[in-house]
């Protein structure tokens, strides 16, 4: 089924299909990259977006973070926390990269 514009249209069922898929993909390969020493955001795996492979740390995204920490706090708190205790911190050559993707 294609919308006015001519792009496919999917169902939800196709939609949560293609959501499982890429999280099982995306487990696989955290678990394939582990032996790399990757430093993980504990309770942050959702918001996982990708690997440096040059440095070998975990990108994620600061709009899915701030997504997760306002399920237990007000989205301005949850800004608040996620620069001042997550962007901001360095804990070593293996920091996670986080990118700006709320444009």
């Amino acid at each position: 089924m294609r919308d006015a514009n001519g792009d496919v249209m999917l169902t939800e069922k196709q939609q949560e299909e293609i959501i499982r898929l890429v999280e099982e993909r995306k487990k696989k390969w955290i678990k394939w990259y582990e032996e790399e020493g990757l430093l993980k955001a504990d309770g942050f795996d959702d918001a996982i977006i990708g690997i440096d492979e040059k440095t070998m740390r975990l990108i994620y995204s600061v709009s899915k973070c701030i997504e997760i920490l306002s399920k237990n706090m007000s989205k301005e708190d949850a800004v608040d926390y996620f620069y001042f205790n997550m962007e901001s911190a360095y804990v070593g050559e293996k920091t996670p990269i986080w990118c700006t993707d709320n444009f």
